[in-house]
This record gives C-alpha cells, sequence and structure tokens, in this order.
C-alpha cells in the first residue's frame, strides 16, 4: 500500500556496537571534516541501494549517498523523475533497513555528540 511501508529510526545497535562502529570509521581521522569522510566512506561502501522508504508519507527509492560540498552527507531520493537529497540524519529508514544501514546509525549517533 503506498505510503505505508514501516519506516525505523530507532537504533537496534547497542552503544557498544555503536561506539566501535564510530572508532572504525573515525580512526586516523584529525578533524570533524575527515571524520565525515569516514563515515562517508564506510556508508557508501557498506549501504544496499537502492532501497525503498517514505519521505513525508511518499514511496521514495533512495538511490545512492552522496557528500555535499558543504561536507554533508545525503542520501539521493527517487521518485519518478524527481529527485531530492535529504540529510542522511533526517531520512527514515524502513523496517527493516537496508543492510549496511548500520553505519547510518553509527553517523547519527556521532553526529549527536553522544
Amino acid at each position: 500500500m503506498p505510503g505505508k511501508r514501516k519506516t525505523a529510526n530507532r537504533s537496534t545497535i547497542s552503544k557498544r556496537q555503536l561506539a566501535a562502529l564510530v572508532e572504525e570509521a573515525t580512526v586516523d581521522c584529525y578533524n570533524e571534516s575527515e571524520a565525515v569522510c569516514g563515515f562517508y566512506t564506510k556508508i557508501a561502501d557498506h549501504l544496499e541501494a537502492p532501497f525503498a522508504t517514505v519521505v513525508l508519507g511518499v514511496d521514495v527509492e533512495v538511490a545512492r549517498v552522496e557528500l555535499t560540498r558543504q561536507e554533508e552527507i545525503v542520501a539521493v531520493c527517487v521518485r519518478g523523475k524527481e529527485r531530492q537529497r535529504i540529510p542522511i540524519c533526517d531520512l527514515p529508514l524502513p523496517s527493516p533497513p537496508p543492510a549496511g544501514a548500520e553505519w547510518i546509525e553509527a553517523y547519527r549517533h556521532w553526529a549527536a555528540g553522544a
């Protein structure tokens, strides 16, 4: 049913696991910019895309992730010929989440300053 796909934004990963993922993504990073690049690389390498989700009640396909010039990780959402970039921290994930979504959760955890 359109617009009724379950989405989940709560972490299903323990704080210990999140900490390990954050450490892996940010090892050898000297500043925030390098850390964002580390997370982008992990997400781009591991996230199984495309996948379907719901944004503002509309079914979309997440085609890929990108790193903007402003060093923000975004999901490229597609519906028909329309494309919209959504910050990865704001992207509703489907339930069950796609393979590699743990890297999004780790990035959100790190970005929140946890």
